[in-house]
């Protein structure tokens, strides 16, 4: 019998000694415990990362929008974008951004149109003017916005620009065809 280790009990002729853990077995265990705790803190206290849950939300959340966004535009389509208030919000924020310095903070036109009366050049059915947005209208000065805000931004836009007509703000007078 060594020094090492003591025997605590002999049954069965069967003795048990008390054996100390190896070092690299104590390691293992006390940095396992280390990182849970870190683990925990990080992502549950302070909750500064992204669990695998979260994770997998957003991406769904991405897949939903590039689904909707491949969906074929119709009348009826673009009018159900209406009642989504944070895209009309979006929209508007984009159409301050990008819009209002040629058809006024209000849509009451300066160098584009009026957007806010019955008379479009282009059509005033939603699908007009989102195809006027999206593809522009180059020879009038209007830029195409597809290829630089993207697909949804555009539909986001869209959805403002039928939050504006309608409303006739006093500006620019009519031009284009009144909508039937």
């Amino acid at each position: 019998m060594s020094d090492k280790s003591a025997v605590h009990h002999i049954y069965d002729g069967i003795e048990e000694h008390d054996n100390r853990l190896p070092n690299w077995w104590l390691g293992l265990l006390w940095t396992t415990i280390v990182f849970a705790f870190g683990y925990w803190f990080y992502f549950h206290v302070a909750e500064v990362g992204t669990l695998p849950l979260g994770e997998y939300k957003e991406e769904a959340a991405e897949a939903a929008q590039r689904l909707a966004d491949n969906q074929p535009l119709s009348n009826e389509t673009l009018l159900a974008l209406l009642k989504d208030e944070q895209l009309t919000g979006g929209g508007k924020q984009l159409f301050q951004q990008n819009c209002a310095s040629c058809h006024g903070v209000e849509g009451q036109g300066i160098i584009g149109p009026n957007l806010t009366d019955n008379a479009w050049l282009y059509g005033g059915k939603p699908v007009d003017i989102h195809k006027t947005i999206a593809e522009g209208a180059v020879a009038k000065g209007m830029p195409a916005w597809e290829r630089t805000l993207g697909a949804s931004r555009v539909r986001a836009l869209t959805a403002y620009v039928l939050t504006l007509k309608g409303r006739n703000v006093s500006g620019k007078p009519p031009q284009g065809e009144p909508e039937q």
